[in-house]
């Protein structure tokens, strides 16, 4: 393995990190949840490929709240049945295509709706779903800033 390839290995897995941890962290001792499993996706892209389209913060943004907003409408329209959860996830990678806010890790949140102990409600849409997204952006933002490695967000 090359120094190069082992740099980019532990500044990506270091952001990860530091961006989980304070999510989580401001999750553990603030009054609003921050994290959800599919930001742990997120920070992959974020962090290790910052210059993909699909990294980008209209992206990750706009596919996490694209696709928790179908997982809420479907699992408000019948609870707990495959089909709709199937169907959820279905429409919601259209319209990530559609939109222009394919984001991959953001295809999971409508199974949330469906696997979740007890009712998500629409408050999920703004926390964690909106204010961990774009938390994330901003901390890798900062991140890709202090370590000068990559350029993010990409202008286009």
């Amino acid at each position: 393995m090359d120094t190069h390839t082992l740099k980019h290995a532990l500044l990506a897995g270091t952001g990860g990190f530091i961006a989980i941890l304070l999510l989580a962290g401001v999750s553990e001792f603030g009054t609003a949840a921050l994290i959800m499993a599919p930001f742990g996706a997120s920070c992959v892209l974020l962090f290790a490929l910052p210059e993909a389209a699909l990294s980008q913060p209209r992206n990750v943004i706009g596919g996490h709240l694209l696709t928790a907003t179908v997982g809420l409408a479907f699992y408000s329209l019948a609870p707990n049945t495959a089909v709709f959860a199937s169907l959820a996830v279905g429409l919601a990678i259209s319209l990530m295509v559609l939109t222009k806010t394919t984001h991959p890790p953001a295809g999971a949140n409508p199974l949330l709706f469906f696997l979740a102990a007890k009712p998500l409600g629409a408050w999920f849409l703004l926390t964690p779903v909106a204010s961990g997204a774009i938390l994330l952006v901003l901390l890798a933002t900062l991140y890709h800033r202090a370590t000068g490695k990559f350029s993010y967000p990409v202008k286009r």
